[in-house]
Order: C-alpha cells, then sequence, then structure tokens
C-alpha cells in the first residue's frame, strides 16, 4: 500500500512538471506567433493609452495647442514672390479693354517652404597696424575657437553631435547629406571633431552625474551596445542614471560589462531610493547602508500580459495594476505630484487596491503551476511585492521605471542605426554626449544652441561655476541674456 501511494506522489510530480512544460511551451509558442505573425496592436498597451479609454477630449487643451503651432508659424521668417498678369492677357474678358488697374493687393497664398540648409565659407581677417617707426605691430585679438587651428565652426561641431545623438544619425548618412549639398565632408573628419568635443565636454558629463547621485530618488536601467576592435566584436553596456526632481537629469556610463561595479562606482555610498528593474547588478548599491530598492510596476505589468494568452485570469492583475495608475493620473491632474497631500491619496486609494492584488495573488497561486507564464508573474510580483509598495511610504518614489526605460531607447535607436562603436572610449565619449544632448530635451533647451554655446565658452568659464554651463542652467549665450534683461 505504502509503494503504491509513492508512485502514486512520483506520478503527480511527474504531470505536474509536465503541466509546466506545456504551459511554458503554449506560452512561447504564443508569443512568438504573436510577434511573427500578429498585428503590433497586439503588443503591451502603453498605461496611458488605457488610462485614456472612455476619458472625454479636452477640447480646450487641443485648441490651445493648435494656437501654439500656428503661433510658431507665425513667426516664421517670411518672403513675399509676386506674379505680375502677363502681357497677353493684361486685357479685361468683357470688353476687351487695356486699361486696367491694380484690385487691391492681389490674391494671395500661403505656402510653407523648405529651404536647403547651406555652408557658409566665413573668413575672419584681424586687422593689423604698424607704427611709422617700423617696430611696432598692434594686430586685432580673433574670436575664440572651440579647438586651435580647427576650420570647422563650434556650429558645424553641435551639428553633428546633434544629428548622431539627438536624432541618431550615423555620419555616413550625414557625409551623404553634406553631399547632395555640395560640400564634401569625410566620415574620419567628423568622427575626430565628435571625440574630440567630447573630451572637451567631460567636465559637464561628469558633473551630471555627480548630481544625478546627490538625488534621493534614481531611476537606473542598462542596455547592450556593440564594441569592434581589432576586427572583433564583443559586447558592451551603456548604463543609463536619471532623476526627474527637481529638475530632469539624465546621465549615461558606458562599461565594458554588465557587473554591478559600475552602478557601484556611480551610487556606491549614497542613500535614498532606487528605482530599478530585478537585476542582481544593482544589488551592490541596495544593501542595509545603502539606498532602498525599489520595484516597478511596468515589469509586473508585463509579466502579467505576457501570461495573457494561456491565462485569461491575468487581466484581474492588469486590471488592479491599472486603478494604481488611475490614483497617480488624479495626483497629476490635481497638480498634487510628490506634496503631502500626494502620499496621503495614495495612503487612502492606492492601498486598498494593493490589498486586493495580494489576495488575488495568494489565491491564484495555488491555482497554477510555478513555472508557467501566469505562475512566473505571480512569483515575480510575490518576490517584489515590498519594494512594490514603497511609494505607499514616499510621495516622490514613482510607480514604475519607465523614464530609464525611455532614456535608452536613443541608444537602442543609435544601436540599430550606427551598430557598433569602434572601442571602449569611443562607447564613454558616445554615452558623455548623450548625457547633455538627453538632458536638454528633458528640459526643453535646444541641443543645437546649447551645444554651440557651450563648446566655446568652457575654455575660459571658471571650474568653479561650472553648473551654470549644465542645460538645465543654461540660459543661452551672454550676450542673448543682457539683451532679454
Amino acid at each position: 500500500m505504502t509503494e503504491l501511494r509513492g508512485r502514486a506522489e512520483r506520478a503527480e510530480a511527474q504531470v505536474a512538471a509536465l503541466t509546466d512544460i506545456v504551459g511554458k511551451m503554449q506560452h512561447d509558442m504564443a508569443a512568438l506567433t504573436r510577434r511573427l505573425l500578429g498585428p503590433k496592436s497586439e503588443k503591451l498597451p502603453p498605461i496611458t493609452r488605457e488610462l485614456r479609454e472612455n476619458t472625454p477630449v479636452d477640447f480646450e487643451a487641443v485648441l490651445k495647442k493648435r494656437r501654439e503651432r500656428q503661433q510658431a508659424k507665425a513667426e516664421l521668417a517670411k518672403e513675399t514672390v509676386h506674379y505680375p498678369v502677363p502681357e497677353a492677357q493684361r486685357r479685361c474678358p468683357k470688353c476687351g479693354g487695356s486699361q486696367l488697374r491694380p484690385l487691391g493687393e492681389g490674391k494671395a497664398t500661403t505656402l510653407y517652404d523648405y529651404q536647403p540648409p547651406r555652408f557658409v565659407v566665413r573668413q575672419e581677417v584681424r586687422e593689423t597696424l604698424s607704427c611709422r617707426c617700423g617696430e611696432g605691430i598692434v594686430t586685432a585679438e580673433g574670436p575664440i575657437h572651440w579647438q586651435e587651428k580647427s576650420r570647422y565652426s563650434a556650429a558645424f561641431v553641435a551639428h553633428v553631435i546633434t544629428a548622431k545623438c539627438a536624432d541618431s544619425l550615423p555620419l555616413y548618412r550625414l557625409e551623404k547629406g553634406f553631399q547632395r549639398l555640395g560640400v564634401p565632408m569625410a566620415r574620419s573628419t567628423m568622427t575626430d571633431m565628435f571625440h574630440a568635443s567630447a573630451e572637451l565636454l567631460r567636465p559637464l558629463s561628469e558633473r551630471l552625474l555627480a548630481l544625478v547621485r546627490e538625488a534621493p530618488v534614481v531611476h537606473a536601467d542598462e542596455t547592450s551596445l556593440k564594441v569592434q576592435a581589432e576586427g572583433k566584436c564583443r559586447t558592451g553596456f551603456v548604463w543609463n542614471f536619471r532623476t526627474t526632481e527637481p529638475r530632469p537629469l539624465i546621465a549615461y556610463r558606458f562599461s565594458p560589462s554588465r557587473s554591478g561595479e559600475t552602478p557601484k562606482q556611480i551610487l556606491g555610498g549614497t542613500t535614498g531610493a532606487l528605482v530599478v528593474d530585478g537585476y542582481t547588478g544593482y544589488n551592490a548599491v541596495t544593501d542595509v547602508h545603502g539606498r532602498e530598492r525599489v520595484a516597478c510596476h511596468a515589469h509586473v505589468r508585463r509579466y502579467f500580459f505576457d501570461a495573457l494568452p494561456t491565462a485569461p485570469e491575468a487581466r484581474r492583475a492588469l486590471d488592479l495594476i491599472r486603478e494604481l495608475y488611475r490614483v497617480e493620473q488624479a495626483a497629476f491632474e490635481g497638480r498634487i505630484v510628490r506634496t503631502p497631500q500626494h502620499l496621503t491619496l495614495r495612503r487612502e486609494r492606492s492601498a486598498p487596491i494593493r490589498t486586493e492584488l495580494k489576495a488575488w495573488l495568494d489565491e491564484a497561486q495555488e491555482q497554477h503551476p510555478p513555472k508557467s507564464p501566469l505562475g512566473t508573474a505571480i512569483r515575480y510580483t510575490l518576490n517584489h511585492w515590498e519594494m512594490l509598495g514603497c511609494f505607499l511610504e514616499d510621495a516622490r518614489i514613482p510607480l514604475d521605471n519607465n523614464p530609464a526605460e525611455a532614456a535608452l531607447r536613443r541608444v537602442a535607436l543609435g544601436r540599430k542605426n550606427f551598430l557598433f562603436v569602434g572601442h571602449d572610449r569611443a562607447g564613454e565619449n558616445l554615452a558623455g554626449l548623450y548625457s547633455l544632448v538627453a538632458t536638454c530635451e528633458a528640459n526643453d533647451v535646444n541641443p543645437l544652441a546649447y551645444l554651440t554655446d557651450v563648446i566655446i565658452r568652457i575654455h575660459e568659464h571658471p571650474n568653479s561655476r561650472i553648473d551654470e554651463l549644465l542645460p538645465h542652467n543654461w540660459r543661452g549665450p551672454p550676450d542673448e541674456s543682457a539683451s532679454a534683461a
């Protein structure tokens, strides 16, 4: 009897194991089918889209946006082109008379025209004076150049940096564009300028990292970037460290590996909150004496969405997570984000939602194999449950790590376009310039205007006041600031 019972238990264990395997295979097959054959709409929808469902359109906001665009168009440079009536047509179509006179200013049509950019060769002539004594010569001071003996201006270098770091254009495409403008430009020349400017601006990118290090709440994430050196290709990584308070700062750091040494170098010895995914590389800075680790609801949401094809009941978890985001939307609309009122709202409305979600997870865990897609989602959520609840203790802590993931999109798009960097130093230079351009865009600063100015000013700017040249503090060239004042 005991032997039969043992066989039955072993058979049940084998059935459970096979059920896990079959469930995982079904999940993988559904995911591959959706990726290869399904429409893009079957991908995980952004939470903002779900929050907008059944929400009336704010027509006042739409009209405001249209007025802003019309105002911007009204401020464009204008030119008027007159088209006279040909001599053969200057007769009245009724009586045939030729005594015609102008009727008002004419029939006008507005057309938005595109005029390709142009290169200008600027010749700088410094006045030179000599004394009648024949021994004294005085020469005017010339403008400061971003690089000694460089034949290209700071504006040109800023354009190259912006095209690559903001628009993800590889330099060979820039080379083709310059050729269309009639300016032959070697790719190697632009590469040299790109790296020379990165070295020049390194104090600014390092200062951004230092400021992010001091922030109470930091988002972090990482992605791969190929490095091709000496004919071989290997994998490096670009790490992103971002803060949103009080001003958005975005800093990147390149590393040859994905080890925890990079976050330890950047955030080691600091305290506060670190919003990350489940990667163990961040453990070095989230120990007892380090930062408090905060888990990401967007990752949880992704797990449950992937489980939907084989477990429709996962929709319940997605609905409850959506309600958590709805509370955050209410705080945003009420303009109480990161205030004591925001924390009170979370404890009144979000805490009961978490209690309901926890009860559902505990019940569903017993009904699904641990290695099935839904079982994996439940296990991941429960393992990070305490870290997912940190937002109930501090209003500054967000629900997810989406800001860091969004900041890595430029790296992913660049990786798709220019494939790799040539060496580790090139990866470091790219990461440094990414930091400046991304922080410019996060603070509504034109990176082209910013780089054109700062590349020149950094030569003589006091190091003790270097924060004045950071993107979020930049107020334009000194002469423009004076005229505005």
